[in-house]
């Protein structure tokens, strides 16, 4: 590292040249020439006595081994770790990330067909993916096999959340669905069915068949894979 590169990460992003400001840069150049540390440089603006911003965010994300789907799993105190972030910084970060995840899903088809329990899965990535507690979701099916709307169900902690059955079908028949397909998550990355998921399967899957609603898969979904109830021939 040269004398004037060592001193060009000591100063503030506004003492910088105007072509190595990551604002600036984003203006001249366009938002896809910038690195990950350089956006993050500029939601946090500036850095720490010792770390120019960008050098900070790479010092973020360095501790996530550079994958944003493990920053994204960072809570406020976990950012508040580092020299220079403090509560507003932090939550600045959780809220960029959350938007380009919310961003995800807006694109996604409010039309899907799902045909398969991958279909299913796939679907449910980006609302399921990163999460460090169980949540219960389920997708409503119009006769096409076209999703008519999904809903979170219940938020849980680590280990379990609770699925409200009358609350599932309730809006079932509201939105005249002629078929649900359950999912929840397992943060521990376990796709094991247990015992209750088991018990609640069948629970579910009874009430469906008198409000001629069938229950048309369960999924266990876990960041790397999942399992399905339908395919294990278990519904």
């Amino acid at each position: 590292m040269t004398k004037d590169s060592y001193n060009l990460t000591k100063l503030s992003i506004k003492q910088w040249s105007e072509e190595d400001q990551p604002r600036e840069k984003l203006m001249l150049k366009g938002k896809s020439v910038l690195s990950n540390a350089e956006l993050i440089a500029i939601l946090i603006s500036s850095g720490n006595t010792e770390l120019s911003a960008v050098e900070l965010s790479k010092k973020i994300l360095e501790s996530v081994n550079h994958n944003l789907a493990d920053l994204g799993k960072l809570n406020i105190r976990d950012l508040m770790k580092f020299k220079g972030i403090g509560e507003a910084k932090a939550i600045s970060i959780i809220a960029a990330l959350e938007l380009g995840r919310r961003r995800k899903e807006t694109d996604a088809s409010e039309k899907t067909k799902i045909t398969s329990s991958k279909d299913a899965y796939n679907y449910m990535y980006e609302s399921l993916s990163d999460l460090p507690h169980e949540e219960f979701w389920v997708l409503y099916l119009n006769r096409a096999n076209l999703v008519i709307k999904k809903e979170r169900i219940s938020i849980g902690g680590i280990s379990g959340t609770v699925a409200d059955v009358r609350m599932i079908f309730k809006m079932a028949v509201e939105l005249l669905s002629c078929g649900i397909i359950l999912v929840h998550n397992h943060p521990s990355g376990n796709k094991e069915a247990s015992r209750a998921d088991k018990q609640l399967t069948v629970k579910l899957k009874e009430a469906g068949k008198l409000l001629d609603v069938p229950v048309l898969d369960h999924l266990i979904f876990t960041d790397n894979g999942y399992f399905s109830f339908a395919d294990e021939g278990l519904i």
